[in-house]
């Protein structure tokens, strides 16, 4: 019998591929956290059997584990669903971090009308990131493989929308309903709600804790990344915009990290980084004591999933009474 795992990112897929446990391994290479989610019909595409619309590479969803090596197949131009179909059973493989977790919910949104593959669907949940394991360790893991029902993929169409609404407030309402189908599903959902801005001071947890770093005593930009690590939330390139950010936003909270506006470029970026000596703003030390609002100082112009936050229209985190907060 020919069997299939689908990872929620290509370092697992990587990991996963020497053991053996599959015939196929293939892992998704897309970020759903951070800026303006892709358009549905770009998504749609991105799983569709190769056509001209796939000009570029890294435009259809084999690119990237091919690339790589991950992916062994001669069926490279195949949609996910035809791909799928070839195969006698499916795992899905999925981190607990909160993109994975997006993955996953979309995933499963754009297979459940696929009867014929949901059938031969099964999860496997780790309760940590699979890329951090050899892969003589990750063969000898046991974990359960749970059988794809209607009740998972019902979950996860409405967790998937929710995250793609215009507003936060369908996500929130996932974490007073019953989510234990999908057993990281809520903790992602949580710590994604944490990182919009704070009902006191505006900032979210990821940037909080970067600046606690500083409040700290810490000086090397480099230091600060180690924050959002253990966040999870955000990638290495992301927390960086992050921080940036508050660098050269009008009324910055930190100094030190360069000329502002910065030079564009991932080069000049590492070298700002390896050469900076940070610290905080006077109004960067009040919003880190919650003295003061970064959202009175600066305009506010991100996405989170669907919404599209400005100042005017600002859902913000209460993390005390752990709620939302409608503009």
């Amino acid at each position: 019998m020919s069997h299939l795992i689908l990872t929620t990112n290509d370092l697992s897929a990587y990991r996963l591929q020497p053991t053996r446990l599959a015939n196929q391994v293939v892992g998704f290479d897309l970020r759903l956290v951070p800026g303006m989610l892709p358009p549905e019909a770009e998504l749609t595409t991105l799983v569709a059997p190769r056509s001209a619309k796939h000009d570029a590479d890294g435009k259809h969803w084999l690119d990237h584990s091919c690339r790589a090596g991950v992916c062994r197949s001669t069926k490279r131009n195949d949609g996910l669903i035809e791909f799928c179909d070839r195969f006698d059973s499916i795992e899905l493989w999925v981190d607990p971090q909160a993109n994975d977790q997006l993955i996953l919910v979309w995933l499963l949104d754009v297979l459940r009308p696929y009867k014929e593959v949901t059938s031969k669907l099964s999860l496997v949940q780790s309760d940590d990131r699979i890329a951090n394991y050899r892969p003589d360790s990750l063969a000898a893991w046991k974990l359960p493989a749970f059988k794809m029902t209607d009740r998972h993929l019902a979950l996860s169409s409405r967790a998937w929308q929710a995250y793609r609404a215009p507003t936060p407030e369908g996500c929130f309402e996932l974490l007073l309903q019953d989510t234990t189908i999908l057993p990281r599903l809520r903790p992602a959902m949580i710590a994604l709600l944490e990182e919009l801005p704070d009902s006191l001071n505006g900032l979210g947890v990821t940037e909080e804790r970067m600046l606690e770093y500083l409040a700290n005593g810490c000086t090397d930009p480099r230091e600060v990344l180690y924050a959002a690590n253990i966040r999870e939330i955000f990638n290495e390139r992301e927390a960086m915009d992050l921080f940036d950010e508050l660098a050269q936003c009008p009324e910055p909270l930190v100094l030190g990290l360069g000329d502002i506006p910065f030079e564009k470029g991932e080069e000049a970026r590492w070298v700002r980084y390896k050469n900076g000596k940070v610290a905080l703003t006077e109004l960067g030390q009040a919003v880190v004591e919650a003295e003061d609002d970064f959202c009175r100082h600066n305009p506010i112009r991100r996405w989170w999933g669907g919404a599209h936050l400005t100042n005017e229209r600002l859902w913000r985190w209460d993390r005390e009474r752990r709620s939302l907060v409608a503009p």
